[in-house]
């Protein structure tokens, strides 16, 4: 219910890869039980000895990918992609080179890629036009992006600033709910919050008399404070489709009005244009209350689901109308929402974009096209469900850019740029992902990003004179700075350089303490940022070589014992084939997972701080 969720699909080449064999036996072995160092050893012997084809090839290239050893997977995929390949090893290959700085070649495999998968939406995305990027991301920031202290480790969506400051949302944070079988997460319900001066957010509350057991959200205000409309399930009228096959029930997404009286809202009623054929959710009401806007995949639209618009007269309704082409694609367009100067903002995965789901906006008072926010609303990943309260220039929108969908805060920026370059203060090397905080000297935050590839986080200013900024990232220590700008460097780029201080490893007499090593979700193999932490750790095996380390991987006591157990054991052993990868001696170096069966910290209801801290990596010296 939260996103538009589209179903990959990848084409397989077949008849064009060997297979498995009794020469490749043992690397298989190995790369199935995660040992990635060993099996591409096994796998550059079968090519030494010339009997490697294309299947060596191929996981020899997987194996250096796993290990994050980007300079021999990019070898060994060009060397895959000889012969014809499934899609998937082409996108592959086409990450590798981005993070060997070969945007040229990642480009031509991500052409190959969309081919072979045309359906597949990163494919879609990058074919709608391949030259249109380095445009988007140098075009002029709109937004400062910051997340939301509403936001929590659940899916968590939607967020509307209403005038009379209260903040209403969709979350599935509620756990005492059942999960749903979409995502095994509880089911989403309806929140309000109070947004206050400072612009933090006090704590939400559940609107129990609106939500219902089944997905509840998201929901719009009318502009007196007394309306809302906002989406619930069709089970909730009993309508739903039936798959005898599957012994199965299908519902649909509904709209609901709901008015407001004393501070309680009554039961919603549902609207007279839901149909059990398709979902009508994600509401907006125009600020006279006249124009009610939607997404829906009802029949009449471009393909996908489409922005529709109707018109309100008190309880009655027109008729659906589709918002055209400047708007709607083929692909997906919806979580419209409308500000009060007719302003209509939406996310699509059809129009040139970032990738996934990018948030556009389109002004219905000029006729003029869509235009991408840019960055850093939008990113990679997808960035949806924007709104705008013109009145207090706040704006809301939601991401999983960071692996959950939670709420971030978007405040417009002008025109003046603060350039601030971070660098390590050993290497001199720029640091890219560090978190750039600028402030006004009243501690107000001004502009919240990370740094590029090159060390730059840039943001942009009206008018100002001074500012204090504050850099972190993670393995290194917090910076502070002061800044005073001359009245002639006002209206230019003003550069600042930063440079940080690596905080290396703590080394106890029971371990080695390094800085949380994060994998993304469900993943196992080694990411940039565990691969820079690991480092450490290698380098201080070099500098202490009889030093035997033995490492342990855990998890939190969320998911089933075995889910965690093989989880954990597939990060620990991916752990280990890292650290043999940049030449710590096999004996030096083992691991193992051990799941949530060590917690750091026993509870029943843990707290999110309590999981972070079961939720951990251990290096034990077994030998020093």
């Amino acid at each position: 219910m939260k996103k538009i969720y589209l179903t990959l699909s990848f084409v397989i080449a077949s008849g064009l890869l060997s297979a498995q064999n009794k020469d490749t036996k043992v690397a298989d072995k190995l790369f199935d039980r995660y040992e990635y160092v060993d099996a591409a050893k096994e796998y550059l012997k079968l090519t030494e000895s010339g009997k490697a084809d294309t299947y060596v090839y191929k996981q020899l290239a997987d194996s250096y990918y796993n290990v994050f050893n980007t300079k021999e997977a990019v070898k060994w995929y060009a060397k895959a992609i000889e012969q014809k390949q499934d899609a998937e090893t082409y996108y592959k290959y086409a990450q590798m080179l981005k993070a060997e700085g070969n945007y040229t070649e990642a480009d031509k495999q991500m052409r190959q890629f969309a081919s072979l998968a045309p359906s597949d939406q990163r494919a879609k995305t990058f074919s709608s036009n391949p030259n249109y990027l380095p445009t988007l991301k140098n075009q002029s920031k709109l937004y400062d992006v910051v997340k939301s202290d509403i936001s929590s480790d659940k899916t968590d969506f939607g967020a509307v600033l209403t005038n009379d400051n209260n903040v209403y949302f969709s979350s599935a944070r509620n756990t005492s709910r059942r999960n749903s079988n979409w995502n095994e997460e509880p089911y989403l319900d309806l929140y309000k919050a109070t947004y206050n001066a400072n612009g933090t957010i006090s704590e939400a509350v559940a609107i129990d008399n609106l939500n219902t057991k089944w997905h509840d959200g998201p929901a719009s205000i009318s502009s007196d404070g007394n309306t809302m409309y906002y989406g619930s399930e069709s089970f909730n009228e009993k309508e739903y489709t039936k798959d005898k096959e599957k012994k199965a029930k299908f519902g649909k997404i509904y709209l609901y009005k709901a008015t407001n009286a004393g501070g309680s809202w009554s039961n919603g009623k549902p609207l007279p244009f839901n149909n059990a054929a398709y979902d009508v959710r994600n509401p907006s009401i125009s600020k006279d209350g006249k124009t009610l806007y939607f997404s829906s995949n009802m029949p009449g639209g471009f393909g996908g689901e489409d922005i529709w618009k109707v018109s309100v007269n008190g309880d009655e309704y027109g008729t659906p109308e589709n918002l055209g082409a400047k708007v709607n694609t083929e692909a997906n367009e919806s979580f419209p929402f409308i500000t009060d100067d007719n302003v209509l903002f939406f996310s699509s995965n059809g129009k040139q974009g970032f990738g996934g789901l990018d948030v556009f906006k389109i002004d219905l008072n000029k006729g003029t096209d869509a235009i991408n926010v840019g960055a850093p609303v939008n990113t990679e990943k997808d960035d949806f469900s924007f709104t705008y309260n013109t009145s207090k220039k706040v704006g809301f929108f939601s991401s999983n850019r960071a692996g959950n969908d939670d709420i971030y805060k978007a405040d417009p920026v002008c025109n003046f740029r603060a350039i601030t370059i971070v660098r390590d203060k050993v290497t001199g090397k720029e640091i890219e992902g560090a978190l750039v905080v600028l402030m006004d000297d009243k501690q107000k935050t001004l502009s919240n990003s990370t740094t590029d590839i090159n060390g730059n986080s840039i943001s942009q200013f009206n008018c100002m004179t001074s500012y204090v900024g504050q850099v972190s990232k993670s393995g290194y220590e917090g910076e502070v700075f002061n800044v005073n700008i001359p009245s002639d460097a006002i209206g230019d780029d003003f550069k600042v350089d930063v440079t940080l201080k690596p905080i290396m490893p703590i080394i106890t007499e029971k371990e080695v303490i390094l800085q949380p090593i994060y994998f993304e979700f469900n993943r196992s193999n080694i990411t940039q940022q565990g691969a820079t932490e690991l480092d450490k750790l290698v380098q201080v095996m070099n500098e202490h070589p009889t030093m035997v380390i033995f490492a342990k991987s855990h998890t939190d006591s969320r998911g089933s014992d075995k889910y965690n157990l093989n989880l954990s054991d597939r990060r620990a052993k991916s752990t280990v084939q890292y650290l043999v990868s940049k030449g710590i001696a096999k004996d030096r170096i083992s691991g193992q997972g051990f799941g949530e069966s060590e917690p750091k910290v026993t509870c029943d209801k843990c707290t999110e701080e309590e999981h972070s801290q079961n939720r951990r990596s251990e290096f034990l010296i077994v030998k020093k």
